[in-house]
């Protein structure tokens, strides 16, 4: 069409409307920059075939094999006629099945034996009534692929790389190939907007040499120079705008909260009935310093299952109140609020009970807020939150709602801050009047290095690695299909630890018999068509495995006074066996507990399980946890449940869990990856390029904070950062 492909150029002005349209609703593609950012998945060879044996139902694939046999049969039902044209790779074979004659259209012309070949669609299986079942392509787009000529080196044709690109209906790889083809031939970059220095010093390529070596490389060599160049910009623009962030929240007003001699929180150090592990003294020496500064601490606190981040949060908070403010702790279910009110309570006993008869001269008021509270129990909570009477509030969202006042909010905890929005995590900060609040973020979801410092770019970070002493080894087993009297025994030895006077929880993915009636958890990828079990479903079974035994049944239907009076009987020992939804997946802490039976464990995600396991052995007894599962041997559920039963560390599982699952869009609310600002950098693999990134951005940003001696990249990292993301930065 002989217009100049630049960036920011429409689609159409260039591919033409329909092809543009296809692209826009297809994949997402509406820019010349977009198109240069759609990356080939992998490279074809043309002497080297597509292993079809990984090949899944479902799956859209492009494959690269040579056809065998050609066959035409006639069908005494429409459509009356089928092509069936077999391809292998030298080992398994595929069907490509035409249905139906259409004009003058004949792929059996250009499909014959010996013939090879793309072939885009998607895996399906069919079941002839003979014979085993056949896995096919129906209809599938092809482009042969073209002979070795007679001048042409063996090695040069079989090396040749041919993109392979994500495809959607209606728009096959080739055409797409095509399309970039055409963008690159007449493509205007305009000057590079990496720092010349940087280049030079990392010896990177130039923008549109990267451009050509990842659409088109002509070798290995220059597809890795090509990939080194274009991960490097995702992580240093990624790094800028954290750096920037960082910046930002530094120069931000808020009251410090310094140490104070002779507070309330000496005198809970000298009650406490154990010694503080080193990590934990460590940790809360950082924590204690960014209160006394008078800029808002941003500290995400992690550590595994039972490392005793409450302990670290209910310091701080109590440092808070020595200093004359007021701590709130937001946790995302009433259960959990309602099990932090209680620990809260009975760490502090007497320092929790200012005004009442036995309360310690020195001591605070801890108040509880729910949704479900009744209304005496809810005016008494915020006229103390109010009032500045309850030095610490616990609550759910509704500490969230707009008539919850405080006297002098000066931190805040988030307890598993990714079951929080944004809007709802800024609603509590704007609470504080002329400033910020110090906060600290908590998760029991032990993170990676590298997703810790991307993802929680702008937040401090603290690891609490070590356990705390009394925390007992927990075995963990996979009760698989294959082996029926492995099920038998699970029920045996939740009995024998029942005799010794040991509760057990059980947990189940559903509340009844509707799908979609729970909301306590999402099933992770598990087989279609498998009824998943339920609590109500297991409940009456109970009476047959579990005769004698006293069940409790906790789940998030439940009216909340009758939750947590299931909840109290568990912990005071009034049930040997707890029933559950993952209601009780965090926070929940009965020491007596020594047995974790996860029913359809295969539904669960790798953090969830892991964090179910963490119910038991907590109080110094050995743990169980029986990881019960319908799903067949070889498949990816039984390997992630493998995974979880070969090792209790949260953070070799987490980097298991991110492998699964894709980083998500790091500067966005995506939480899955679909919608990922990274195109090629991975989280858990380039950790060197985002440690060098993040370096080298931290300096930029500290000489030129607006980047007002680049302009090229601060075009891009405008484009990286639009106005919603933005917003995003600003309340996070």
């Amino acid at each position: 069409m002989g217009t100049v492909a630049k960036p920011d150029e429409p689609l159409r002005k260039v591919l033409g409307d329909k092809t543009a349209k296809v692209m826009s609703g297809g994949l997402g593609l509406d820019t010349v920059g977009d198109l240069l950012h759609h990356y080939p998945r992998r490279y074809a060879h043309r002497g080297e075939l597509t292993d079809l044996a990984g090949l899944q139902d479902g799956e859209h694939v492009t494959v690269m094999a040579e056809v065998v046999k050609v066959q035409g049969r006639t069908l005494t039902r429409k459509p009356d006629y089928v092509l069936e044209i077999t391809v292998t790779d030298g080992t398994g074979e595929l069907k490509l099945s035409f249905f139906g004659r259409k004009g003058s259209y004949r792929p059996e012309k250009e499909l014959s034996p010996g013939t090879r070949g793309l072939f885009s669609g998607k895996i399906s299986t069919y079941f002839p009534r003979t014979g085993r079942p056949q896995r096919q392509l129906a209809h599938p787009e092809y482009r042969v692929v073209a002979a070795k000529g007679a001048a042409e080196a063996a090695q040069e044709w079989a090396e040749e790389m041919i993109p392979v690109y994500p495809a959607t209906k209606g728009l096959d790889t080739w055409t797409i190939q095509e399309c970039v083809k055409l963008v690159l031939d007449t493509l205007d970059l305009g000057p590079d907007p990496m720092p010349a220095t940087t280049l030079k010093r990392h010896g990177f390529v130039g923008l549109r040499q990267a451009c050509e070596g990842i659409h088109r490389p002509k070798d290995q060599d220059e597809l890795r120079q090509a990939r080194r160049r274009l991960k490097w910009d995702e992580a240093f623009v990624l790094q800028v705008a954290l750096a920037q962030r960082r910046r930002a929240a530094s120069a931000l007003p808020a009251k410090a909260r310094p140490l104070a001699e002779g507070g309330v929180l000496g005198d809970f150090d000298r009650r406490l009935p154990f010694t503080l592990t080193e990590g934990q003294v460590s940790v809360g020496d950082e924590i204690a310093a960014d209160l006394g500064r008078e800029h808002p601490m941003h500290r995400l606190l992690q550590g595994d299952v039972g490392s005793g981040k409450t302990v670290i949060a209910l310091r701080a908070m109590l440092q808070t109140v020595d200093s004359g403010g007021q701590a709130a702790l937001l946790a995302p279910t009433e259960v959990l609020a309602q099990q932090h009110y209680r620990s809260i309570m009975n760490m502090l006993g007497p320092l929790a009970q200012a005004g009442q008869l036995g309360g310690a001269d020195n001591a605070t008021r801890l108040a509880l807020l729910t949704g479900s509270q009744g209304a005496k129990a809810r005016r008494q909570a915020l006229l103390d939150a109010a009032s500045g009477a309850a030095g610490i509030v616990v609550g759910t969202h509704a500490l969230l709602e707009e008539h919850v006042q405080f006297a002098d909010l000066g931190l805040v905890v988030v307890d598993e801050q990714h079951r929080f929005g944004v809007e709802q995590r800024d609603a509590l900060r704007e609470k504080v009047a002329g400033g910020r609040p110090h906060v600290l973020v908590m998760t029991a979801t032990p993170i990676p290095r590298t997703v810790a410092m991307t993802v929680f770019g702008d937040l401090d970070t603290s690891v609490l690695a070590q356990l705390p002493a009394g925390r007992a080894e927990i075995q963990t087993h996979v009760v698989p299909p294959e082996k029926p009297a492995f099920f038998a025994r699970a029920w045996e030895r939740i009995r024998e630890e029942a005799g010794k006077g040991h509760q057990i929880y059980i947990v189940c993915p559903r509340i009844g018999e509707q799908e979609g009636d729970e909301g306590d958890v999402v099933p992770a990828e598990s087989e279609e068509g498998r009824p998943m079990r339920a609590v109500l479903e297991v409940a009456p079974k109970l009476e047959e495995w579990l005769p004698n035994l006293r069940v409790g049944v906790l789940h998030g239907k439940l009216h909340p006074d009758e939750k947590d009076a299931v909840m109290r009987r568990f912990t005071e020992r009034q049930l040997d066996v707890l029933l559950a939804t993952t209601v009780i997946e965090v926070g929940v802490d009965v020491p007596n507990a020594t047995v974790m039976v996860i029913m359809d464990a295969d539904r669960f995600g790798v953090s969830q399980l892991h964090q179910l396991r963490g119910r038991v052995g907590r109080g110094g007894l050995p743990g169980l946890c029986l990881l019960v599962t319908d799903a067949a041997e070889g498949t990816k559920a039984r390997e992630r449940l493998a995974a979880i039963a070969s090792t209790t560390d949260g953070f070799e599982l987490s980097r298991l869990d991110l492998e699964q699952r894709r980083e998500g869009d790091v500067l966005g609310a995506t939480q899955a990856g679909r919608s990922s600002s990274l195109r090629l950098l991975t989280l858990i693999y380039d950790e060197k390029v985002i440690l060098k990134a993040r370096d080298e951005a931290a300096a930029l940003v500290d000489a030129d904070p607006d980047l007002a001696d680049h302009p090229l990249l601060a075009a891009e990292l405008a484009a990286l950062v639009d106005a919603d993301r933005a917003e995003y930065l600003e309340k996070t």
